[in-house]
Protein backbone atom coordinates (compact mmCIF):
# COMPACT_ATOMS: atom_id res chain seq x y z
CA UNK A 1 0.00 0.00 0.00
CA UNK A 2 1.42 3.52 -0.84
CA UNK A 3 1.35 6.79 0.82
CA UNK A 4 -2.17 8.11 -0.99
CA UNK A 5 -3.90 4.37 -0.28
CA UNK A 6 -2.90 5.01 3.34
CA UNK A 7 -4.24 8.17 3.80
CA UNK A 8 -7.55 7.51 1.96
CA UNK A 9 -8.00 4.28 4.02
CA UNK A 10 -7.62 7.01 7.30
CA UNK A 11 -9.17 9.41 5.80
CA UNK A 12 -12.37 7.04 5.23
CA UNK A 13 -11.98 5.50 9.06
CA UNK A 14 -11.61 8.89 10.65
CA UNK A 15 -14.86 9.73 8.39
CA UNK A 16 -16.67 6.83 9.88
CA UNK A 17 -16.61 8.04 13.71
CA UNK A 18 -16.61 11.60 13.06
CA UNK A 19 -19.79 11.59 11.03
CA UNK A 20 -21.08 9.88 14.02
CA UNK A 21 -19.98 12.48 16.42
CA UNK A 22 -21.05 15.17 14.15
CA UNK A 23 -25.18 14.22 13.90
CA UNK A 24 -25.36 14.75 17.52
CA UNK A 25 -24.19 18.34 17.93
CA UNK A 26 -27.27 20.09 18.95
CA UNK A 27 -27.33 23.76 17.32
CA UNK A 28 -29.37 25.37 19.67
CA UNK A 29 -26.23 24.89 21.61
CA UNK A 30 -24.14 26.83 18.95
CA UNK A 31 -22.98 29.46 21.29
CA UNK A 32 -22.22 27.08 24.39
CA UNK A 33 -18.24 26.80 25.42
CA UNK A 34 -16.60 24.96 28.44
CA UNK A 35 -14.51 27.97 28.91
CA UNK A 36 -14.41 31.49 28.09
CA UNK A 37 -10.84 30.46 26.00
CA UNK A 38 -12.71 27.44 24.15
CA UNK A 39 -14.18 27.66 20.95
CA UNK A 40 -18.07 27.69 20.71
CA UNK A 41 -19.80 24.32 19.65
CA UNK A 42 -20.25 25.98 16.49
CA UNK A 43 -16.65 26.84 15.83
CA UNK A 44 -15.67 23.66 17.21
CA UNK A 45 -18.13 21.17 15.28
CA UNK A 46 -16.90 23.54 12.20
CA UNK A 47 -13.84 23.28 12.34
CA UNK A 48 -14.21 19.22 12.65
CA UNK A 49 -16.23 19.53 9.82
CA UNK A 50 -13.99 21.63 7.64
CA UNK A 51 -10.80 19.67 8.23
CA UNK A 52 -11.38 16.83 5.56
CA UNK A 53 -10.91 19.36 3.26
CA UNK A 54 -7.20 20.64 3.89
CA UNK A 55 -6.36 17.25 2.43
CA UNK A 56 -7.33 19.03 -0.94
CA UNK A 57 -5.58 22.47 0.43
CA UNK A 58 -2.52 20.56 0.61
CA UNK A 59 -2.77 18.62 -2.08
CA UNK A 60 -3.97 21.57 -4.67
CA UNK A 61 -1.99 24.39 -3.18
CA UNK A 62 1.56 25.51 -2.29
CA UNK A 63 0.27 27.12 1.15
CA UNK A 64 -1.75 29.20 3.12
CA UNK A 65 -1.50 32.71 4.22
CA UNK A 66 -3.89 34.31 6.78
CA UNK A 67 -2.46 37.56 5.99
CA UNK A 68 -4.66 37.14 2.61
CA UNK A 69 -7.23 34.55 3.31
CA UNK A 70 -7.71 35.12 6.77
CA UNK A 71 -9.59 32.40 8.59
CA UNK A 72 -13.68 32.93 8.82
CA UNK A 73 -15.26 29.91 10.69
CA UNK A 74 -18.63 28.92 9.10
CA UNK A 75 -22.04 29.10 10.84
CA UNK A 76 -24.99 26.63 10.46
CA UNK A 77 -28.87 26.79 10.91
CA UNK A 78 -29.15 23.07 11.63
CA UNK A 79 -27.08 19.60 12.35
CA UNK A 80 -28.48 18.56 8.70
CA UNK A 81 -26.40 21.83 7.30
CA UNK A 82 -23.28 20.77 9.58
CA UNK A 83 -23.21 17.41 8.24
CA UNK A 84 -24.07 18.35 4.55
CA UNK A 85 -20.85 20.37 4.86
CA UNK A 86 -18.88 17.44 6.53
CA UNK A 87 -19.56 15.53 3.68
CA UNK A 88 -18.63 17.87 1.13
CA UNK A 89 -15.24 18.53 3.00
CA UNK A 90 -14.71 14.93 2.91
CA UNK A 91 -15.08 14.33 -0.41
CA UNK A 92 -13.25 17.04 -1.61
CA UNK A 93 -10.18 15.56 0.53
CA UNK A 94 -11.31 12.16 -1.34
CA UNK A 95 -11.17 13.90 -4.45
CA UNK A 96 -8.08 15.19 -4.06
CA UNK A 97 -6.32 12.43 -2.59
CA UNK A 98 -7.50 10.17 -6.34
CA UNK A 99 -5.41 12.81 -7.89
CA UNK A 100 -2.21 13.20 -6.12
CA UNK A 101 1.12 11.22 -6.36
CA UNK A 102 3.62 9.82 -3.74
CA UNK A 103 6.13 12.80 -5.76
CA UNK A 104 3.26 15.29 -5.26
CA UNK A 105 3.05 14.85 -1.58
CA UNK A 106 7.12 15.35 -1.16
CA UNK A 107 7.08 18.44 -2.45
CA UNK A 108 6.61 21.22 0.53
CA UNK A 109 3.70 23.11 1.82
CA UNK A 110 4.19 26.42 3.73
CA UNK A 111 2.18 28.34 6.05
CA UNK A 112 2.30 31.51 6.97
CA UNK A 113 0.88 35.03 7.90
CA UNK A 114 2.26 37.25 5.65
CA UNK A 115 6.09 37.80 5.35
CA UNK A 116 6.24 34.79 8.61
CA UNK A 117 6.69 31.79 8.14
CA UNK A 118 4.63 29.67 10.70
CA UNK A 119 5.64 26.44 9.47
CA UNK A 120 7.08 24.27 6.60
CA UNK A 121 6.06 20.63 5.62
CA UNK A 122 5.91 18.28 2.93
CA UNK A 123 2.57 17.85 1.96
CA UNK A 124 2.55 14.73 2.97
CA UNK A 125 3.17 15.77 6.82
CA UNK A 126 0.10 18.74 6.13
CA UNK A 127 -2.31 15.81 5.29
CA UNK A 128 -0.81 13.81 8.22
CA UNK A 129 -1.74 16.38 10.32
CA UNK A 130 -4.78 17.29 9.31
CA UNK A 131 -5.76 13.59 10.01
CA UNK A 132 -4.20 14.45 13.32
CA UNK A 133 -6.41 17.36 13.94
CA UNK A 134 -9.42 15.81 12.86
CA UNK A 135 -9.32 12.89 15.78
CA UNK A 136 -7.91 15.19 18.18
CA UNK A 137 -11.15 17.73 17.56
CA UNK A 138 -13.13 15.22 17.47
CA UNK A 139 -12.34 14.57 20.57
CA UNK A 140 -12.48 17.85 21.88
CA UNK A 141 -16.31 17.69 20.82
CA UNK A 142 -16.52 14.45 22.60
CA UNK A 143 -16.10 16.53 26.23
CA UNK A 144 -18.25 19.46 25.09
CA UNK A 145 -21.07 16.97 24.19
CA UNK A 146 -20.10 14.87 27.32
CA UNK A 147 -20.73 18.12 29.91
CA UNK A 148 -24.24 18.82 28.39
CA UNK A 149 -24.78 15.41 28.95
CA UNK A 150 -25.52 13.83 25.17
CA UNK A 151 -24.32 10.14 25.13
CA UNK A 152 -21.27 9.59 23.22
CA UNK A 153 -20.72 7.51 19.92
CA UNK A 154 -18.16 5.06 20.23
CA UNK A 155 -14.78 5.99 18.26
CA UNK A 156 -12.08 2.68 18.03
CA UNK A 157 -14.95 0.70 20.18
CA UNK A 158 -18.23 1.47 22.77
CA UNK A 159 -18.11 4.33 24.55
CA UNK A 160 -19.04 4.32 27.90
CA UNK A 161 -22.90 5.10 26.51
CA UNK A 162 -22.93 2.39 24.50
CA UNK A 163 -22.71 -0.31 27.07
Amino acid sequence: MNIIELFQKELENEAQTTRKMLSRVPVEKASWKPHAKNMTMEQLAGHVAELPGWVKMAVETDGLDFATTPYVPKSFASNNELMEFFEKSLQDGKDALAKASPELLEKTWTLRNGETILSESSKADVIRMSMSQIIHHRAQLGMYLRLLDIPIPGSYGPSADEH
